[in-house]
């Protein structure tokens, strides 16, 4: 009988178990791996801003406004961290509005302060949540510190602080959600893996806006402005060809063949574009140059990013390749005819880039790389891909143009946006900081 009654008990007791074995393998557990990975790329992104722009943008200005660059870029690095924990990251991630019509342009306010964030709470990848936030805050943190090359030299420290803040509350959180956190663009199908969109068309057309805004330096197109120290242009490069892998490679939340396939692609576009650059110098003005590589390195870097989890190492040769022509040809020839003082081509490589590259997403993207079933482009007979990208970012073009100018004009009124002309010939470095960069004694 005692056996008997075991034997029913054990039966009884299968299905339960089962059934508590089956729950126990459908809550997530965190992948070591992945998070390693991303904790390294969160690293690498920061790099981009500081040293790596700071040091890029830097050399590219005279010596009497470096320190005012590299400024810029560490004032970014803080407020817009503080900026984005406190409300930016749940402007594009948040839920709370996502059953309703506001969630296709706004996130929620429901992880205000990151609210509800646990030590274990996991997403995408089965990383931190915690991880995630701060792996996009470096986003956050670049985008605007991008279009700092437009205005370089004749920005008051005031004007350009306040622009900055109200421009990543009104038009990089927008346009992040759209694209990432669930918003219309993201409804649509829009592909930008890293950033194509929201940091580079972004940054890049409200760069072009503020310098046509700002007026151009004193002496711009009757004197010679030149880089004042060429060597931090290519030590910025290297960083931010380095910082570049985190960028596009950590996009894909894990360490697997996406991420292996991320960072080749991204390699590749770079040394193309990069090449590409200097063979053109070389043929049109006889001698390739050093900026010029470097420019085009970056061309290459900010073309492949929207496509860098969809493109195999065929579209990445291509869009490297055709992003530099175009780039070039804006640096070299639109800008000088068209006479705006784009200072450190933050239009002519990020905006005309990034723009290059999302559309040529629309072509490039492969089943090879997605898997079956996934985007591909119009290469490969889906056309609609290629509609999506254009309509996309057109639109963005468009709500960044608008919201700049109005930003602008609204920060002008506040606190003043252009240096007086004073200011402006002594430099930014002593006119805004009071301090130099080079001091003549021993």
């Amino acid at each position: 009988m005692k056996k008997l009654i075991a034997l029913v008990g054990l039966l009884f007791s299968c299905p339960v178990w089962m059934m508590a074995q089956e729950a126990a393998a459908e809550v997530p557990t965190l992948d070591s791996g992945n998070t390693a990975w991303i904790l390294a790329a969160t690293m690498l992104v920061m790099l981009m801003t500081i040293p790596g722009l700071a040091f890029f943008y830097g050399g590219l200005v005279r010596r009497k406004n470096v320190l005012s660059i590299m400024m810029q870029c560490v004032v970014l690095t803080a407020v817009i961290t503080i900026e984005w924990i406190v409300y930016g990251y749940t402007a594009v991630f948040g839920t709370s509005f996502s059953e309703t019509w506001l969630g296709g342009f706004i996130g929620g306010f429901d992880k205000f302060f990151l609210h509800g964030i646990q030590l274990d709470t996991l997403t995408s990848g089965n990383i931190p949540e915690l991880l995630f936030v701060l792996f996009q805050c470096k986003f956050a943190v670049i985008t605007p510190a991008l279009i700092v090359g437009a205005f370089a030299e004749r920005i008051k420290f005031s004007g350009f602080l306040v622009f900055s803040i109200l421009w990543s509350l009104l038009v990089y959180n927008p346009m992040a959600h759209w694209v990432w956190g669930g918003g219309w663009m993201q409804e649509m199908g829009a592909i930008d893996f890293a950033g194509g969109t929201v940091v580079h068309i972004n940054a890049g057309i409200s760069a072009l806006v503020m310098a046509l805004l700002l007026g151009r330096r004193r002496g711009y197109g009757s004197n010679p402005i030149v880089p004042h120290n060429v060597p931090f242009v290519v030590l910025g490069t290297a960083l931010l060809w380095l910082g570049w892998f985190g960028f596009n490679a950590g996009s894909g939340l894990g360490a697997d063949g996406l991420a292996a396939n991320a960072f080749l692609v991204t390699t590749l576009a770079t040394a193309v574009a990069a090449t590409t650059w200097m063979v053109l110098e070389w043929i049109i003005n006889k001698k390739p140059t050093v900026i010029g590589i470097c420019t085009g390195a970056v061309a290459g870097l900010v073309a492949i990013t929207p496509a860098a989890g969809t493109a195999d190492a065929m579209g990445s040769l291509f869009i490297g390749l055709v992003a530099s022509c175009v780039c070039y040809f804006f640096v070299a020839y639109i800008k000088p005819k068209m006479k705006y003082d784009d200072s450190l081509d933050a239009f002519g490589v990020h905006g005309v880039g990034g723009f290059v590259g999302a559309i040529l997403t629309g072509v490039f993207a492969t089943q090879f790389i997605t898997g079956e079933g996934g985007v591909q482009g119009a290469l490969y007979g889906d056309w609609h891909q290629l509609g999506v990208q254009v309509i996309v970012n057109i639109a963005a073009i468009v709500f960044s143009a608008v919201m700049t100018f109005i930003i602008f004009k609204i920060t002008d009124k506040l606190v003043g946006v252009r240096v007086s002309e004073k200011d402006e010939s002594i430099g930014l470095d002593i006119s805004q900081h009071g301090e130099i960069a080079y001091s003549e004694g021993e």
